[in-house]
């Protein structure tokens, strides 16, 4: 490649080389951006002015989906076949466009497409969904096959509902919410209440909230800041992890693209009580609209004096950094973020030395989930009784669910904590799409499990989720009616762990590989007579030896349905099953 190819790249590289090797990914982007794909002379010259081994910058190459070191088609697509699009036809859209991957219309010859596979691409709510060019639409919206090749007019709108409104007030417009907008409906007051008291003032009243992780961990938030807090090193960090990739589940996403200032306000009043420096805001890579919408709303913010040095004249100083994922479901977990952030493959990291007190380049780091942070504000700007007087007592506060499936108004629900699963369901979702019955229920996403119709009158908080073997995870609710083949959706979860897990660790690289076997055969009713006792003992193991939550949950949903419906995977004859689907 000649010295000339490189100059549009090349003001960048010299720009961000001297930060090393955590500029890898942002360089990778830049360069693939431009190129389309990552040129081996262009990955070689990356290499050479982070100081990185050129075997090292391969490897993150071709650890990450979103990365290509070879040509591919002027136009990617990204189809989704995750379960709310596969029962909403995907497969039948990625066959129709492998067939039109080169055509003619007008005269003239269109460029080949690259089609890719994708596990979920954030856009339940509207299945079948794909990206082109990174760039949401619906696929049963096209008119026609030209479609694909045209930038789309305008973004989704997801249905938001719910019966309260302090999260999702700002969203829903048909627009990202500026700094004006944002202040005239309360921003940024909870952020100078802060700066008015002590740090530990902040961390107390985060603790008194009862606030806890809303990614799925579910930790106590304000213990988390506090262990960062109390750590003696001069230099902390806090990230917030938009890496949004459960299966399920786009809560996060429309957050980041209609309030992206609730989670930067959040992240301000953060980093203050912990004494960090600076903030990385980690988006995933597929969110292309959330990336461009959160670079605006930072950049107003710290036009407008509330990033930079001094903030205020308070003694406060940070500053953001966006940083975009590519493509690594297990990114998710912090510590693999954490690697991805330094320029690295997105392993996890053997835990302890937690994130506290060693995270981001070993210093002591705050990590939270979108949703955990965006709920920071309207804690400090009201009081505590007036924050907690909805929702139940272990469980405080409101939550987002994302509903998609076999339901009437698939969307995002804002509710108190501790109304019913049927409440969500029937009421805000308006029940079933069909006259078809309800069969069963994932809760949780693909790490989640199974519940069926028996549990409807389930609340969701999660003391109550917790009694009945339910994980609350990220909110995510998918209903299947009877006429859906459980066993397809159960494979389909096993092929996801299968493909995302990241190898570190030998439990769940080869029992998420074993487990998708077992799952080809009961999904081909080829059932083995030891099947099921190996999939039940691969789970166990899975789960208990595992070294990050990927391993770790990778058999929930499959486990817990055949606690429910054990004939789904007995070797029985197909006649007497219980078998969702077959006979609908």
């Amino acid at each position: 490649m000649s010295e000339l190819d490189l100059l549009p790249i090349q003001k960048t590289i010299n720009l961000l080389a001297p930060q090393g090797r955590t500029a890898l990914l942002p360089l990778l982007h830049e360069a693939q951006d431009h190129y389309g794909y990552i040129p081996e002379t262009v990955a070689e010259e990356i290499a050479n002015a982070i100081n990185v081994p050129l075997s090292d910058v391969f490897g993150v190459i071709e650890f990450y989906s979103l990365f290509f070191k070879h040509p591919i088609g002027e136009t990617i697509v990204h189809v989704c076949n995750d379960p709310a699009c596969a029962m909403a036809g995907s497969e039948s859209i990625y066959k129709l466009l492998n067939q039109k991957e080169s055509f003619k219309f007008g005269g003239e010859v269109k460029p080949r497409i690259t089609i890719e596979v994708a596990a979920c691409l954030g856009l339940c709510e509207h299945a079948p969904a794909m990206l082109v060019k990174g760039q949401p639409m619906i696929s049963k919206d096209l008119q026609s096959w030209e479609e694909i090749f045209e930038p789309s007019r305008k973004r989704p709108q997801t249905i938001l509902g719910g019966d309260v409104h302090r999260l999702t007030k700002n969203c829903g417009k048909g627009r990202r919410t500026n700094l004006d907008q944002y202040l005239e409906t309360g921003g940024y007051v909870g952020f100078k209440k802060a700066l008015s008291l002590n740090p530990g003032e902040v961390i107390n009243q985060v603790k008194d909230s009862g606030l806890v992780g809303r990614g799925g961990a579910a930790f106590p938030t304000g213990l988390k800041w506090e262990g960062a807090a109390n750590a003696e090193e001069n230099t902390k960090y806090l990230v917030c992890n938009g890496d949004e990739a459960e299966p399920g589940t786009f809560k996060d996403r429309v957050l980041m693209e209609d309030d992206p200032h609730l989670i930067i306000e959040g992240m301000l009043i953060a980093a203050y009580a912990i004494g960090a420096q600076k903030g990385y805001f980690y988006i995933r890579g597929e969110y292309l609209t959330s990336y461009k919408h959160v670079i605006e709303a930072v950049q107003e913010v710290r036009d407008a004096g509330y990033l930079g040095e001094n903030i205020f004249g308070s003694g406060f100083s940070f500053d953001i950094e966006i940083r975009r994922g590519a493509g690594a479901y297990v990114c998710g977990e912090e510590t693999a973020l954490f690697e991805s952030i330094e320029g690295k493959r997105g392993f996890p990291r053997v835990k302890p030395p937690f994130p506290t007190t060693h995270g981001l380049f070993g210093q002591p780091t705050v990590i939270n989930n979108v949703e955990t942070l965006a709920n920071i504000p309207i804690i400090l700007s009201m009081e505590i009784e007036e924050y907690k007087s909805i929702g139940t007592e272990k469980s405080p506060g409101s939550k987002l669910f994302c509903l998609s499936g076999d339901v009437k108004k698939p969307g995002l629900y804002e509710v108190p904590f501790g109304v019913t699963l049927r409440h969500v369901i029937e009421i805000l979702a308006g029940g079933m799409r069909s006259e078809h019955p309800l069969q069963a229920i994932l809760i949780g996403g693909a790490a989640g499990a199974m519940a069926d119709p028996s549990q409807l009158d389930v609340r969701l908080s999660f003391e109550d989720l917790r009694k009945e073997g339910l994980p609350l995870g990220s909110g995510v609710i998918t209903v299947f009616d009877e006429t859906r083949d459980l066993r397809d959706v159960l494979l389909r979860l096993a092929n996801f762990f299968a493909e995302e897990s990241c190898g570190k660790c030998f439990p769940c690289q080869l029992g998420t590989q074993r487990q998708h076997e077992i799952m080809k055969r009961i999904a081909k009713r080829k059932v083995k007579s030891s099947d099921i006792n190996d999939l039940e003992d691969i789970i166990v193991t899975m789960t208990d030896s595992s070294l990050c939550g990927l391993g770790q949950t990778a058999g929930s949903a499959i486990g817990s349905a055949i606690k429910k419906w054990p004939t789904l995977f007995s070797p029985q004859e197909l006649k007497n099953e219980f078998v969702g689907g077959q006979n609908g």
